[in-house]
Formats: C-alpha cells, sequence, structure tokens
C-alpha cells in the first residue's frame, strides 16, 4: 500500500442499502467497476464496510449475521479495492459510527437519550435509520472490533467514519460517567460540555486504536460540517473532508465558510459536494454540469481537493452518464491540478466566526458569520475565518462581525495586535465583555449606553465611509445599540432618528416611520486604527443583503487598508481568490463566474455560464513579475507594474479561468 495521499479527484460512493432488496450487487463487474471510474478520470473512491442500515459487505468472519442478507458478492469491498488498486485508485473504507438501523434495533441501551428520555433520531414507526448510538457505550466494543478487522483483512488505504458528532445524552451511561466526573447530569450546559469531551476522546482513541494496525491511512470523522469545535481534536484526523452539497440543506455559503476556517487548522482538505439534483439518496438524477463545475472548481479556489459523492445501485453497477457527468468536470480538474499542488491560500484579512461563542453547524450557521462571507467574497476580499485561538498577526485586518465577546485573553491578544499597528473591524455587541455590559477595551473608541432608543434608524455617512453612496440617510433594519464616542475618536457616520417608532399609537405608511433629520447617536466611529459599527450590519446583510451595508464595510477596510492584494472591475457575482505555489515561485489567480439562482422553492441551483470579457485585474505583488499566462494554457498576457502594484486585463472568464503570476 502506498503511503497517504489525499488525490484531487474523489467519488464518494454511498452504499445504503436496503434488506428488503434482494440481488444486491448481481451486475457488479469489478474490471467494469474501475475502468468506469478511471475513464472518468476519479483517482480515489470511498468503497463501504458497513452501510447506516447496519449491512456489511465484506467478507466477515466476526459478524457474519451482519452481511447483507442478499449479497451476492461476499467479498464486494475486497473486489472492489483490488480493481482499483490495480489502475492506481485509491480506496478508502466507510464505516458508520452513530447511526446503524440494525444495531440500534438489537441494542437499543446503546441509544443516545434525550433529557426528556426519548430516543434522539427517528421514532420507530417512521422511515429512516437516523437514531445515534451513543461512543460512550459498550458500542464502542463492536465498533473497534469490527474496525480491526477491516484494518486486518482488507487492504486499506484509509477509514472514513462516517455521523460522529458529539450528543447531549441521557443514557445510563453518560449518566454514570458524569456523576464519577462530579458533573451535574441534570445541567443542560454540562452535559453538552460533557458531550464535545466524550466525542474527542472516542476519536482520540479511536485513532490510536487504528494506529495499532496501521501507521499510514488517513482517517477522517464526519460530520457534516468542520467549525471551531475540532480544533481540540485535529490531531486525530489526518485530513479534513467538507462535506456540503448545496441543494441538499447546506446551500452555496456553507462551503466556503467552512473551508475558510478549516485551512487554517494545517491539514489538508477536501471538499465535498454530490451528483445529486438534491441530496444523498437521490437515484436517478443529475446535478445541472455548471452547478458542478463550479462546485468543484471553487473548491480549488480556495485550496482544497476534490470529491463528489453518488450512490452506487443495489445491483452494484455504476451509472454511465452519472460517471459522464462526473468525468466531464473531472478532466478539467485534471488539467488545472498542476496550477493547484501544494497550493495556499493568500490572505491579509481574518474573520472571528461567532460559532466559537454561540454554536453552529448545517443549516443553522451563524448570520453574522454568513453574512460576513457574502460582503468579503461580493468585494474580492482575500480572507480567512479564525477563532480566538488563530494566529492574528500574519493579517492586516481583523474582523468581528455582530456579537463575537471579549473576555480577558481575547481582550489581551486584540490589544497587542492594535498597538501593532493592526486594523480592526467591529460591529454591534462585538468587543463587550463576557457580561454584555462594557467594551472590554478603551481601543473601542466608544462607551456603551444601552439597546439604541430608535429601530429602524438611518446612517448618514460622512464622506469617506460613504464613497459610492448619494449623501443621504440610509436606513439599517435591524436595532443597533446606543453608543458615545470617546475623546479622540472620529464620528464617520451620525444615527438619524425617525420621527417615532412605528407601534400602534402612531404609526407612518406601509413599514417603518422616515427620518426626522434629528440626529441622535453615533453609527460609526474610528478610533486610531479601530473601526466600530453601532448596527449589526452582517447580520443585516445575511437578512436582506443591503447595498450600502457592503459598500460601508468595503470604505472601511480600504481605509485600514488601502492597498488591497486584489482589486478588479468585474461584477460583484466574480468570485476571485489567491493562491500561492512557493515551490513553483508564483501566485494562481482563481476566477469564478456561475451565478446561483432560486429556480424552485427548496434551493438554489446553477444552469446557465455567462462569460465576462475584459476583466482587468489589479494585484498587490511581494516582488517584480516574470510573466502573466492563462493557466492551464499558457497564452501569455501583457501586464504593466507600478509602485507595487501589478495590473492585467484577462480576455474572456468562462465559468472558471486561471491567471498564472510567475515571479
Amino acid at each position: 500500500m502506498k503511503p497517504f495521499d489525499l488525490r484531487f479527484r474523489q467519488v464518494h460512493l454511498d452504499f445504503h442499502t436496503s434488506e428488503a432488496i434482494e440481488g444486491i450487487a448481481a451486475n457488479f463487474d469489478p474490471d467494469e467497476f474501475a475502468e468506469t471510474l478511471k475513464n472518468a478520470h476519479v483517482n480515489s473512491v470511498t468503497c463501504f464496510a458497513r452501510c447506516h442500515h447496519g449491512w456489511m459487505y465484506y467478507d466477515t468472519r466476526l459478524f457474519p449475521e451482519r452481511v447483507h442478507p442478499h449479497l451476492r458478492r461476499r467479498n464486494l469491498l475486497k473486489e472492489q479495492i483490488e480493481a482499483c488498486h490495480a489502475r492506481d485508485i485509491r480506496v478508502p473504507i466507510y464505516i458508520t459510527v452513530q447511526w446503524d438501523h440494525y444495531t440500534a434495533s438489537q441494542h437499543p441501551e446503546w441509544l443516545v437519550l434525550g433529557a426528556d428520555g426519548r430516543i434522539t433520531g427517528t421514532p420507530p414507526y417512521e422511515a429512516g435509520f437516523y437514531r445515534y448510538l451513543c461512543v460512550n457505550s459498550p458500542y464502542v466494543d463492536f465498533l473497534k472490533a469490527h474496525t480491526q478487522e477491516v484494518l486486518e483483512s482488507l487492504p486499506v488505504d484509509g477509514i472514513f467514519f462516517d455521523i460522529v458528532q458529539p450528543q447531549d445524552c441521557s443514557c445510563r451511561f453518560c449518566r454514570q460517567a458524569m456523576e464519577a466526573e462530579d458533573l451535574d447530569p441534570a445541567d443542560d450546559q454540562a452535559r453538552r460540555a460533557f458531550g464535545l469531551r466524550v466525542i474527542n476522546r472516542f476519536k482520540q482513541d479511536m485513532t490510536a486504536f487504528v494506529r495499532r494496525f496501521n501507521a499510514s491511512c488517513s482517517i477522517f470523522y464526519n460530520a457534516g460540517h468542520i467549525g471551531p469545535r475540532h480544533r481540540g481534536a485535529v490531531s486525530a484526523y489526518t485530513h479534513f473532508e467538507l462535506e456540503s452539497l448545496p441543494s441538499g440543506g447546506w446551500g452555496y455559503v456553507h462551503f466556503p465558510l467552512t473551508m475558510r476556517y478549516a485551512r487554517t487548522l494545517g491539514i489538508d482538505c477536501l471538499g465535498m459536494t454530490g451528483k445529486f439534483h438534491t441530496s444523498w439518496g437521490d437515484f436517478h438524477s443529475f446535478k445541472n454540469l455548471s452547478a458542478l463545475q463550479y462546485e468543484v472548481f471553487q473548491m480549488l479556489a480556495l485550496g482544497a481537493k476534490c470529491s463528489i459523492g453518488d450512490q452506487l445501485h443495489p445491483d452494484g453497477r455504476l451509472s454511465p452518464p452519472v460517471y459522464d457527468l462526473i468525468g466531464s468536470v473531472y478532466a478539467e480538474v485534471e488539467q488545472k491540478e498542476p496550477w493547484c499542488i501544494k497550493a495556499q491560500p493568500v490572505t491579509e484579512v481574518g474573520v472571528f466566526s461567532p460559532e466559537e461563542f454561540h454554536g453552529g453547524g448545517i443549516g443553522r450557521l451563524p448570520p453574522p458569520l454568513v453574512g460576513a462571507v457574502r460582503m468579503l467574497s461580493e468585494g474580492s476580499v482575500q480572507f480567512d475565518i479564525l477563532d480566538s485561538h488563530s494566529d492574528f498577526e500574519r493579517y492586516k485586518v481583523l474582523i468581528l462581525p455582530d456579537i463575537i465577546p471579549l473576555d480577558e485573553t481575547l481582550a489581551t491578544r486584540l490589544q497587542r495586535y492594535l498597538h501593532q499597528g493592526g486594523g480592526l473591524i467591529a460591529s454591534y455587541r462585538s468587543g463587550l465583555d463576557p457580561s454584555g455590559t462594557v467594551f472590554a477595551l478603551p481601543e473601542w473608541g466608544v462607551q456603551l449606553k444601552g439597546d439604541a432608543p430608535y429601530s429602524p434608524d438611518f446612517l448618514l455617512p460622512s464622506d469617506e465611509i460613504g464613497k459610492g453612496l448619494p449623501s443621504t440617510e440610509h436606513v439599517v433594519y435591524l436595532r443597533g445599540l446606543e453608543v458615545a464616542a470617546r475623546a479622540g475618536s472620529a464620528v464617520l457616520a451620525q444615527t438619524v432618528v425617525p420621527y417615532f417608532n412605528r407601534t400602534y399609537r402612531h404609526f407612518c405608511s406601509h413599514r417603518h416611520t422616515p427620518s426626522s433629520g434629528n440626529v441622535g447617536y453615533p453609527g460609526i466611529v474610528r478610533a486610531g486604527n479601530l473601526i466600530y459599527f453601532a448596527h449589526p450590519i452582517f447580520t443585516q446583510y445575511h437578512d436582506n443583503a443591503p447595498r450600502w451595508c457592503r459598500t460601508l464595510l468595503l470604505n472601511a477596510l480600504e481605509m485600514l487598508n488601502p492597498e488591497p492584494l486584489l482589486r478588479h472591475d468585474g461584477p460583484s457575482t466574480l468570485l476571485a481568490t489567491i493562491n500561492e505555489q512557493q515551490d513553483m515561485a508564483r501566485w494562481v489567480v482563481h476566477l469564478l463566474h456561475y451565478i446561483p439562482e432560486r429556480r424552485g422553492q427548496a434551493f438554489d441551483t446553477i444552469e446557465d455560464v455567462i462569460p465576462l470579457h475584459s476583466v482587468t485585474l489589479s494585484l498587490r505583488t511581494p516582488r517584480k513579475v516574470k510573466a502573466v499566462r492563462l493557466a492551464p494554457r499558457g497564452e501569455a498576457l501583457s501586464f504593466s507594474e507600478k509602485d507595487g502594484r501589478l495590473e492585467f486585463t484577462v480576455p474572456c472568464v468562462t465559468g472558471h479561468q486561471m491567471v498564472e503570476v510567475k515571479f
């Protein structure tokens, strides 16, 4: 077996297959299977040892009762691996962890229980296998025995452990363990904290267990989302796989948001979308080609390798049209790979994630962070997402969106960062101490008086912060804070108040009351190299995307960082990122222009690609440039350099265009 090598072109091949279906793998042919993958330019495929139904797909000696009762090829997994290895296709092995219908039915005492004593997940008379097994129970003994058998009886490139999530569990094993640690199981907060420790201990312990049998295979624990809670268990992973099917509940903001955080944790990342029109298990459906291109090429642009989810038909035969679709995209990825190998993002802005303080996950991403990601992406800002343990010093500007509290440790770090010349943008309640009653640092330049007395109210920006906006009031729909500017601070925008708040006693027209023209309190304040917004502008942008909120933010960024890494004259729908290949002495600029649309009620999709012509870019470069070329075509572009900035024009961006800047 070769040492662990995270490939660029993976398929995650689901095989959750009901016992009510007969003839499982009856049409499986190992050579056809592997050739289909190879012809689709796939060089890694995740195949199944055990599925969510609880069935196994290899010749197990320990658990013969768990082999799928209608499996025609008892060594299905081994045959898949051998045929793929013969074609240099890597095969990580899938093992389900917390969802297993067979185990849940046979061992209900191992299930996660809610605080109300009810089973967490699928009720008894509903379809689905979504009951959670507790990894603080004897279930782990079975899981280890099963994993050991896989490691000892099969060639193992990697293990993909699926559904590994912290649980708020009140089963007897968790209650006993908490009481043994003098913790109160009736305390919600204590239970959740204990659940996080349990899952992190499980991952560390399981990785150590795997390493007893295989020193080099990849190991990943999937929870459908990567966030700040993963920092405490990074050492248990060889890499991250960022499951994020835009049409499956994740949406189009989830992947760029999570990737911009995950890539800061020091291990390689793989993006994961699906070929499905909707989500997992959507048989005989096809994602629009343009959508699949965008989702995969965005992975490259953000520094990730690529994975596309599919599900093998119960008969064991891959669908040729599906692999025509996947192959058409992966053929392009294969051509682009030389400009993506060992690529690292070039960034200058760090955005704090509220998830560390307020939680988050699939379908419940923090609104301020979603708003920040949208605004900064639309402004082509080169940024990462951080937590309180990140390295701040490498960023020119830090952003604290709306609800980032400062404890003593974080306040001290940010104070040092500011005194060393860093720029900082904060909004609304960001910067308050944990009690929420006072700003933790005098550097904020404001004093808290309380909630703003009027809502909606209006910002009247000065010329510098309001560049590009008409010189008039701009409504902010969400209530802000009333603050007073400290001596020495500059008010960049005043808040103008309405005649009155809208109530049943007095109201005007259909919505809010208009401006009275009277200045009420500061709206945007600058103190040195810190700019503070009194309103929750990031949540506001998440809610209904007022363009003036984005303009004000980007103007604030320009005031603190007047020479950004990248500018362009394209539309806000153009995604632009910079990656560096240090070994190749070059930057690679990725330009993507795909526009998600809400054509149905449930989710956004992409169908049409609208080319952009003659897009001019300006880059702040660290040294003299030798050449600028389109990649992978190699066509040279004329360029000019002046005052540390490089300027060139890209003739056409059709979907995805890379530009190589050679130093």
